[in-house]
């Protein structure tokens, strides 16, 4: 009797389980769009047809440019709802509305509300072209026409899972500020330095020395890397600055060395820390660009490559699509295609009939962190005039819990960040009046940002979309004020160039403690350090048909320091664009022409600059026979190469995170641990040839002082020793794809805090893969943090062949739906992780071939 009752106890819960399943299934197969037939779209003038390849991107084809746009919010809302509305709530400082009542949620609502981003895309749109606006609203339509009739699990599996603890009602209708407030997250993941900003600072509270703090902020000149451009050829000047101001200083004290700022500095740290990440953050954020001559080709046509090295999640970052007028005409000019952001109409990098185009992160200084003196919401200005601030009380709604008064303030300079994470975190980490004297306040920490102004990119990405000619691209460039990006194009009649656009700000130099040229904060109290205005867009650097016959932009210094205009002073070090250049420059060399397969070559390149640099000395280092020095031992032969399987690889990454972290975090603050990037080799580099520089002494060994030869010993041995816990004593059982795996995860419920089974329903498989931080195929990772699992990396590969468009190719990380039940929703992870990429058709003929679905809309 026990045994049937267990029989049939197994029985009743397997039928259980399969009515589960079952539900699930259908649960998530729910919101999975039509691709094929027809349907009715309010609004459209005309039909519109949607073409779907293999790997399901759409192809729109229309006869206005109205109904494209609003075919294409329509497309977007099918394939990557939620994604969008994920977004309009972080941007708006409206997460707590959708995700509930959560602590990080509440926090970042705080800070974005704080910084006003809606509120500055309520302004843009007003400053907007007419047509711009009438794209934005036609796109709005196209989403809201998809949104009709539909609930909230008919849209996306995300809305069923979220109602199990929060009230999911039905989503607001689309709206072009929506659209535009996107923008805003963007320029914010790809902002500049202003981390380097921070840490400087916070550096100076811990090293008490401003030369120590500038060695480890070397200037790009010392690796003795390319810039972008040649300086005679991209016209530039030698004025970088404004001539230096003369007026006196206020007398309000000298703060850098102060517990007082620091406190607030921290403050301001944990505030921006809020802030869910949406394109990139940190180590890694950048890209690969070049463009080589039709003189270097196969063809006599350009060729171009890019690869944007940026967040991976689940969904990948990119839609892919395809928008093409069925007659191009001035009223409707557009046939363009590309790598598109849900919830933002055009194509943001593509190529049109005539002209291709690419983006890297040009790191230029947009932001300023200033130290205001604050007394009872008044803020120091000049020797002893104290101005009100301004205040207004944001009200967060939180579903499931009390709605959260924020006051939030502002400067002339901009919103205070530092008291943002309420009194319980900010009054530990502020300064007090007592410590920094009664009539002068305490130090509160301001942001200046161009984003935090209206502006124009809105119009930049159509101008871009239809542009022909080089002359076109700089027009358009002009217009493209934040994010601040590198633009290397190319045209089907054979130009190559490049263009840095942006609204920079112009800084005056003042004689000071630290300098004064954007790389630390700023005294708000001294008028001297306001900006002065912005660069003239004329004088923004800028070539056509380089001399050396083609153009690499990998976010390294675009001219040398002593020509203007100054942009920044915290570039990239040019490690991966000089690999980019020298692999070119051999190819060239030989006498071969290079193609487009040359080209996806390259971008798969896993050749370390790191281990060319450390090998050496490392391997002068005397270490006993057997198992210390096995590790040691793989790196004799070693080709330099991050492969995925190279035991050699994963040995030298666990050393440079080792010397990292031994060498420098017994004297940095712990936000500002090395992360790895080619900050910190530029640093080490700097170091190797004085083995008594003071960071490499242990200042926790009071008794002893530790020298280079110490460090790398130590880092040598303690790498043996992880690997052999991590992957076993024997080294031929190494592998860096081991360690070095990315392991994508749902920008909601892919977390640590989600319930397992819906986690990994939601979050593709980790996948092995080479490369690595500073290299060509940058899959970074952050040495700061122990682990080796990928940050960020290119988020998409493209090669445009200008001879022949139908051959050129891409790829993205994850696939073109963002519905986990899509057979579209991870179907390009395998092919990016191997460096494979997709035929990418756009001529009609092409797309026809390579049609699988075909969907109309109809009026």
């Amino acid at each position: 009797m026990v045994r049937q009752f267990i029989v049939g106890t197994a029985v009743v819960l397997v039928l259980v389980l399969v009515a589960l399943t079952t539900f699930a299934w259908l649960t998530a197969r729910r919101p999975l769009p039509e691709h094929s037939g027809e349907v009715q779209v309010e609004g459209l003038s005309s039909n519109v047809r949607v073409s779907r390849d293999a790997q399901g991107v759409p192809q729109i084809y229309a006869d206005s440019a109205e109904d494209l746009f609003r075919a294409q919010g329509y497309v977007h809302a099918q394939d990557r709802f939620f994604e969008m509305d994920y977004r309009r709530h972080v941007t708006a400082g409206r997460l707590a509305e959708l995700v509930g009542n959560n602590a990080d949620a509440i926090q970042a609502d705080k800070v974005i509300r704080t910084f006003g981003w809606r509120h500055v895309a309520e302004e843009e749109f007003n400053i907007l072209d007419d047509t711009t606006r009438q794209y934005l609203q036609a796109y709005a339509d196209g989403v809201n026409a998809y949104l009709a009739d539909r609930s909230p699990a008919e849209t996306a599996v995300e809305y069923t899972v979220l109602d199990v603890s929060v009230e999911v009602n039905e989503p607001e209708q689309w709206d072009p500020i929506d659209s535009l407030a996107w923008l805003k997250a963007m320029a914010w993941d790809l902002r500049g330095n202003y981390d380097d900003e921070l840490d400087r600072a916070l550096a100076y509270s811990t090293l008490d020395d401003a030369s120590r703090v500038s060695e480890l902020f070397p200037a790009f000149s010392v690796t003795g890397n390319a810039t972008i451009l040649d300086p005679a050829e991209a016209g530039a000047t030698t004025a970088t600055q404004p001539p230096q101001a003369t007026q006196t200083s206020s007398g309000a004290g000298d703060p850098y060395g102060s517990p007082g700022l620091a406190k607030a500095l921290k403050s301001a740290q944990a505030a921006l820390d809020a802030v869910p990440v949406q394109i990139a953050r940190g180590e890694g954020t950048g890209s690969n660009s070049w463009a080589v001559s039709g003189q270097y080709t196969e063809s006599g046509k350009p060729l171009l490559a890019n690869d944007p090295h940026l967040n991976l999640a689940a969904p990948g970052i990119w839609a892919q699509v395809g928008l093409h007028c069925n007659q191009v005409s001035a009223e409707c000019p557009f046939d363009v295609s590309g790598f598109s952001f849900s919830g933002f109409p055009g194509v943001i990098i593509g190529h049109n009939a005539d002209i291709s185009w690419g983006l890297t992160n040009l790191g230029a200084d947009v932001t300023d962190f200033f130290i205001e003196r604050v007394r009872n919401d008044t803020y120091l200005r000049g020797a002893d005039q104290w101005v009100p601030m301004e205040k207004e009380t944001e009200v967060i709604r939180v579903d499931g819990g009390s709605p959260v008064d924020l006051e939030v303030r502002r400067t002339v300079h901009g919103p205070i960040v530092s008291s943002v994470m309420g009194e319980d975190v900010t009054d530990a980490l502020r300064g007090s009046p007592t410590e920094t004297g009664t009539e002068l306040g305490q130090y509160e920490i301001s942001l200046s940002w161009t984003a935090l102004q209206p502006g124009h990119t809105a119009d930049a990405v159509f101008d871009m979309n239809r542009a022909k000619t080089p002359a076109d691209m700089k027009a358009a460039a002009a217009k493209f004020e934040v994010p601040s990006q590198n633009i290397v194009f190319a045209t089907t009649d054979g130009h190559i160039g490049y263009q840095a656009p942006g609204k920079i700000p112009v800084r005056a130099n003042v004689p000071g403690a630290v300098e004064s040229d954007g790389t630390w904060p700023r005294p708000g109290w001294d008028a001297r350090y306001d900006w002065t205005g912005y660069v003239p867009q004329d004088q923004m650097p800028g070539v056509v048909d380089p001399k050396e016959g083609f153009v690499v932009a990998a976010n390294q210094a675009v001219l040398p320091g002593d020509t203007g205009p100054f942009l920044t002073r915290d570039w990239d070090y040019g490690y991966r664009s000089e690999r980019i250049r020298t692999l070119l420059t051999d190819r060239i060399a030989e006498g071969r022409k290079l193609t487009a397969d040359d080209m996806s070559d390259i971008q798969m390149d896993q050749w370390s600059v790191f281990a060319d640099t450390l090998v050496p000395v490392l391997l002068e280092v005397d270490l006993p026979d057997g198992y210390d020095s096995d590790g040691q031992a793989l790196l004799t032969d070693w080709d330099r190469s991050m492969d995925a399987d190279s035991a050699a690889a994963a040995y030298f990454a666990a050393v440079w995170r080792n010397l990292l972290a031994i060498t420098f975090n017994d004297e940095l603050p712990q936000s500002m641990w090395p992360e790895g990037d080619s900050r910190w080799l530029a640093v080490i580099q700097g170091m190797l040839d004085n083995p008594n520089d003071s960071f490499w002494d242990d200042k926790s060994t009071v008794a002893v002082v530790e020298s280079r030869d110490q460090v790398l010993t130590e880092a040598l041995t303690s790498a043996r020793q992880d690997l052999t816990v991590e992957l076993g004593k024997d080294t031929s059982d190494w592998e860096w794809g081991t360690l070095h795996q990315l392991k994508l995860e749902h920008l909601v419920l892919g977390g640590s805090g989600v319930p397992a089974p819906i986690a990994a329903y939601m979050n593709p498989s980790p996948v092995k893969v080479g490369g690595g931080s500073s290299i060509v195929n940058a899959t970074a990772w952050d040495a700061a943090s122990g682990s080796f699992d990928v940050t960020s990396g290119p988020s998409m590969r493209m090669v445009v062949d200008l001879a022949d468009l139908d051959a050129s190719t891409w790829v993205v990380v994850t696939g073109t739906s963002a519905h986990p039940a899509s057979e579209h929703y991870q179907d390009q992870l395998d092919a990016w992780a191997t460096g494979e990429t997709f035929p990418w058709p756009s001529s009609p003929e092409a797309v026809d071939a390579a049609q699988v679905d075909e969907l109309t809309l109809t009026p």
